[in-house]
């Protein structure tokens, strides 16, 4: 994780960037309640992040750093993790920053102080490329209002528009207690519940978007080394703006929604991207003969929808879970495209 290059700052609101040619203006928004997320009961076993106390004992001594371990320093309890995701969005909005010449404002649907920042034009005046990261649990209830779908569509209709969603994984939905701990020992993750469902407002969002995908599942990827993914298989005929130039690869998580495409309407949405499956390890969809996921997407302009809708996980911009050159491409061309 990278250093901050100047103070750090906080409880003030978004200075609006002048739009320039040819150099995008990238923000990225978190559908979560923080509050809700960080006061989840850390005995309940299910749909809750971790406390850090619990990453600490599993990813022993990646974390024993006083830095992280004093308790009189960094929280210990599930705000501790919730604090993991901000340090390790860093590394993506230097990087964003570098190419663009703009910084990235993160915005929480609630954030730490209780400030609810809705989808509006506060968010989207300035914003050429929206990234919506779908971690609120389901439990905690972050509901799409209508104000807000009908803003996102106002915005996509910018012809220089690019929405990104990322609803995470969706583990454990079924009410059978024996599949869930199939999944649960399919993914491997510790730390990851029997039942860990996310994603209700990116959900909302795609469903008044009419965006023809669902995320199901938290499926392992295959890897060719040691926690060094498999490549993708691409679909390069589709990918007519060069998403995927000079990508092989994202990085690897051990939990990654398959975006299900609802709609048999052919050219209504592209996967340009599926990740191969680790499938060494039992689960209901690759029992039913799947042996990759799909996990890059692109909705083209149709209609008064000038800009491009995009889906790929949040994670694949978290440098808690690695990077190379090949993913760093792909940052550089979601942001510059």
């Amino acid at each position: 994780m990278s250093e901050v290059r100047t103070a750090r700052t906080y409880n003030q609101n978004h200075i609006p960037r002048e739009r320039t040619p040819g150099r995008r203006r990238v923000s990225i928004y978190v559908a979560w309640s923080y509050p809700a997320e960080a006061g989840r009961n850390p005995a309940e076993l299910d749909n809750r992040f971790s406390t850090l106390t619990e990453v600490r004992r599993v990813a022993w001594p990646a974390y024993e750093d006083p830095k992280w371990s004093d308790p009189m320093h960094f929280q210990q309890g599930i705000a501790g993790s919730l604090e993991l995701f901000f340090w390790a969005w860093v590394p993506f909005q230097e990087f964003v920053e570098g190419v663009t010449g703009h910084p990235v404002p993160v915005y929480q649907r609630i954030d730490q102080a209780g400030f609810r920042t809705p989808l509006d034009e506060r968010v989207l005046a300035d914003t050429d490329t929206l990234f919506v990261f779908g971690l609120d649990h389901m439990v905690t209830g972050q509901e799409a209002q209508p104000e807000e779908v009908e803003a996102l569509r106002a915005f996509l209709g910018r012809e220089d528009a690019c929405l990104v969603l990322g609803p995470h994984h969706d583990v454990g939905a079924s009410d059978d207690l024996a599949a869930r701990d199939v999944e649960y020992h399919h993914h491997g993750d510790p730390l990851v519940p029997r039942q860990q469902r996310f994603a209700t407002y990116v959900r909302g969002l795609m469903h008044g978007l009419g965006v023809p995908v669902e995320n199901r599942y938290g499926l392992r990827p295959a890897v060719r080394e040691k926690n060094k993914i498999a490549p993708l298989s691409t679909i390069g005929d589709l990918d007519a703006k060069g998403w995927l130039e000079g990508v092989t690869n994202f990085n690897f998580h051990m939990h990654l929604p398959h975006y299900a495409v609802t709609t048999d309407e052919p050219d209504a949405i592209h996967v340009l991207a599926r990740q191969p499956i680790d499938t060494s390890r039992p689960h209901p969809f690759t029992d039913a003969g799947n042996t990759e996921f799909n996990m890059f997407l692109w909705m083209p302009p149709s209609g008064e929808r000038a800009g491009d809708v995009l889906l790929a996980d949040s994670t694949i911009f978290s440098s808690l879970f690695g990077g190379d050159e090949s993913l760093r491409n792909f940052w550089r061309n979601l942001v510059s495209k």
